[in-house]
C-alpha cells in the first residue's frame, strides 16, 4: 500500500468549484473518449447516506489499454476497463478503482475542500491521523504536465478569465490570490502482488498525479463557460456529455465486456 496526500490549490471559492468540477469531469471524460477508449457512464443518480447525507453516486467504466505502459499491456487483455464509483457529498467525496482482472488492485481518495491555501494539516486526521504518508502540493501554474496535454489556452500563466477578471497566474501566487480555495486528495493505492507490488503503486502514483494537475488546470481555465452556470444547469451539461461520450465509446466494447467479467468470474 502507498498512500499519498495531495493538495491543490485553485483561483476560485469552494462553493464555485462545486459547479466548475462538474463541469470540467464531463467535460474532459468527452475530449479524451475516442477510438473506443475513454469514459463510459454507467450510473449517475442522487444517493443518501446515513452519515454523509444526501449526495450523488456515480459509476463509470474507464478503457484505458492504450495509455498503459508496454510492461502493464503485456498481461491485460486488449480491452482492459477500472470501474470507477464515486460518491459526491460535497464538499466531501469518496472515490475507488477497481478492476475484476486484477483482484489485488484498487485506488481509494477521499476529497475534501476548504477555503484557504493548503494549510490544513489536520484535515485528515479522523481519516489517517496515524498513517504515513507523504504531502504532495501541486501548483496549476508552474507544474509541468505532459507535452501531450499541453495546450496554451488552458495554461493558468496565460489564460485570463473574461468574467471573473482571475487568471495569469504568477510564481507565488497562492500566497497572494484570493480567492482561494484547496483540494485536499487522500490517495491510497493497492497492488499486493509480489514482485511489482513497489513499481505499479509508484506508476499509479504518477498517473494520479498528472491527472489531478490535467484536470484542475481546465477547470480553471474553461471558468467562462460554466461560471454562470446554476447547479441543475450543470446537471443538465453532465447528463448530455455522459450521452455523448457514451455514444462514443459504447458501441465497440458491449461484446468485449461481456467476454471480459466471464473470463474474471473464471479465474474466481
Amino acid at each position: 500500500m502507498l498512500m499519498k496526500e495531495y493538495r491543490i490549490c485553485m483561483p476560485l471559492t469552494v462553493e464555485e468549484y462545486r459547479i466548475g468540477q462538474l463541469y470540467m469531469i464531463s467535460k474532459h471524460s468527452h475530449e479524451q473518449s475516442d477510438r473506443g477508449e475513454g469514459v463510459e457512464v454507467v450510473q449517475n443518480e442522487p444517493y443518501e447516506d446515513p452519515n454523509h447525507g444526501n449526495g450523488q453516486l456515480t459509476e463509470k467504466r474507464v478503457y484505458l489499454n492504450r495509455q498503459l505502459p508496454s510492461w502493464a499491456r503485456a498481461v491485460v487483455p486488449k480491452i482492459f476497463y477500472v470501474t470507477e464509483k464515486a460518491w459526491n457529498y460535497y464538499p466531501y467525496t469518496i472515490t475507488e478503482y477497481t478492476c475484476s482482472f486484477l483482484p489485488k488492485f484498487s485506488i481509494h481518495i477521499e476529497t475534501k475542500y476548504e477555503d484557504n491555501k493548503g494549510s490544513n494539516d489536520s484535515i485528515f486526521d479522523k481519516e489517517a491521523k496515524d498513517l504515513e504518508r507523504e504531502v504532495c502540493f501541486i501548483d496549476i501554474a508552474s507544474d509541468e504536465i505532459p507535452e501531450r496535454y499541453y495546450k496554451e489556452s488552458e495554461d493558468p500563466k496565460y489564460f485570463k478569465s473574461q468574467k471573473t477578471g482571475r487568471g495569469q497566474l504568477k510564481e507565488g501566487w497562492r500566497e497572494t490570490h484570493q480567492p482561494i480555495m484547496c483540494s485536499y486528495k487522500l490517495v491510497t493505492v493497492k497492488f499486493e502482488v509480489w514482485g511489482l507490488q513497489t513499481r505499479v503503486e509508484q506508476f499509479v502514483h504518477k498517473v494520479v498525479r498528472d491527472i489531478l494537475l490535467i484536470g484542475h488546470r481546465q477547470a480553471f481555465a474553461w471558468v467562462d463557460e460554466w461560471y454562470d452556470m446554476t447547479m441543475d444547469d450543470v446537471r443538465e451539461y453532465e447528463k448530455n456529455m455522459h450521452e455523448k461520450t457514451n455514444i462514443k465509446v459504447c458501441n465497440q466494447h458491449s461484446s468485449a465486456v461481456d467476454e471480459i467479467e466471464s473470463h474474471a468470474k473464471a479465474r474466481t
